[in-house]
Formats: C-alpha cells, sequence, structure tokens
C-alpha cells in the first residue's frame, strides 16, 4: 500500500518541475532584458554627462555701475591680469576690449569621470557576457571607456578662451554700462570678487546667469 502512494507523488513531482522550469526561464530571460535596457539607458545619461562637463557655457550679461567708465574698465582690467588673463586687443570703433586665456581641464573632474565612465563599461560588459556567453569575459574590455572618456574630456575642457567688454555708455558719463561675453564661472568670480568695489549690478544675478 506504501508503494502504491509513494510513486504517483513521486509522478506529481516530476510533473511540477517539468511544467515550471520554462517558466522560471522566461523569467530568467525577462530580467536580463530589462537590466540590459536600464544599463543602457544608464550609459546615455553617462554620456550626456560627459558632454556637459565639457561643453562651452560663455554667456552675455549687461552690467551697470555708478562709477565712470575709466574707473570701472581700469579696474577690471587689472583684475582680469592678476588672474591671468592677457589683452588681444581693443577695438576702439566698437568699444570693446579684449582678453584672452588658456582654460585647463579639472584634474578631479578627469579621474571621476574616468573611474564613473569605467565601473559604467564593465557593468554593461557584464550584461553583455550574460547575453552572449560564448564571449567569455572579452565584453569587460568595455571598462576601458572609463580612461577614454578621461581623455576625451581633457582635450575638450582645454582650449582658449575669450572675455570681451563692450562699453555701452558713452565716455564721458558719469554711469557706466557695458556688455561682457566670458565664460560663466569668470562672471560668478567677478560678480563675488569685485562688484561690491565697482558698484556692478546687471539685470539678472551674475551667479545665475544662463548655462
Amino acid at each position: 500500500m506504501k508503494t502504491i502512494i509513494k510513486i504517483p507523488l513521486l509522478i506529481l513531482k516530476f510533473r511540477n518541475q517539468v511544467t515550471f522550469q520554462p517558466a522560471n526561464i522566461l523569467d530568467m530571460q525577462s530580467s536580463y532584458y530589462s537590466t540590459l535596457i536600464l544599463t543602457l539607458l544608464l550609459a546615455i545619461g553617462l554620456g550626456f554627462f560627459l558632454r556637459a562637463a565639457s561643453k562651452d557655457r560663455t554667456t552675455v550679461v549687461e552690467i551697470f555701475s555708478t562709477l565712470p567708465p575709466v574707473d570701472v574698465l581700469d579696474g577690471i582690467s587689472l583684475w582680469l591680469e592678476g588672474r591671468g588673463w592677457r589683452k588681444e586687443g581693443v577695438d576702439t570703433e566698437l568699444k570693446i576690449i579684449r582678453f584672452v586665456g588658456n582654460v585647463s581641464s579639472s584634474y578631479g573632474l578627469t579621474i571621476f569621470l574616468s573611474i564613473l565612465c569605467g565601473l559604467g563599461g564593465a557593468c554593461l560588459g557584464l550584461v553583455v557576457s550574460q547575453f552572449y556567453a560564448f564571449l567569455n569575459w572579452w565584453p569587460l574590455v568595455l571598462a576601458l571607456i572609463g580612461p577614454l572618456a578621461g581623455l576625451f574630456y581633457r582635450s575638450r575642457a582645454s582650449r582658449l578662451e575669450s572675455f570681451e567688454i563692450r562699453l555701452i555708455s558713452s565716455d564721458n558719463d558719469s554711469k557706466t554700462e557695458i556688455r561682457v561675453r566670458a565664460h560663466r564661472d569668470e562672471l560668478i568670480a567677478l560678480d563675488a570678487e569685485v562688484s561690491e568695489k565697482f558698484k556692478l549690478v546687471s539685470d539678472s544675478s551674475l551667479t545665475s546667469s544662463p548655462i
């Protein structure tokens, strides 16, 4: 009697294993595909972040001062020369003073982007190796994207930039109105260091100028 009961139980157990095995395989495949999609989305976001890190953030701001134009222009010129900018030329007709300077990339940001992109490439390689097992561990070569991303950022971030000051008001006016075209970081430094000394104000805060 015991033998008769055990045989149907074994048959049911075997049928349950056979029935649920394809479902488990489908669940694993769907999880792999969802992981791949999420990894690709992260890679796209990382690419946009790398592009934004090396983007040119030059903007134009209108600046006003209650001081005469000579005092304001001479003061800003001395401040720029103290920061390493050199005067390239003066256009007397357009009343433009142009400064140029070499902008170097940030070593800290270079290392951070290299590590971040290296980890992202390694994660993408692990996902690809799960789909294509015959590739063994070769997809992990995608981790080399990290150093390449660092080199890409350094080549894009290191460039020659200009700082242009155009006098809008007349030379003999008691007040000054100028138009400055420069990198956003330089505008922030101008606002932080010399805005109070030369009584500089703008229609919008220099620290919140458009990126």
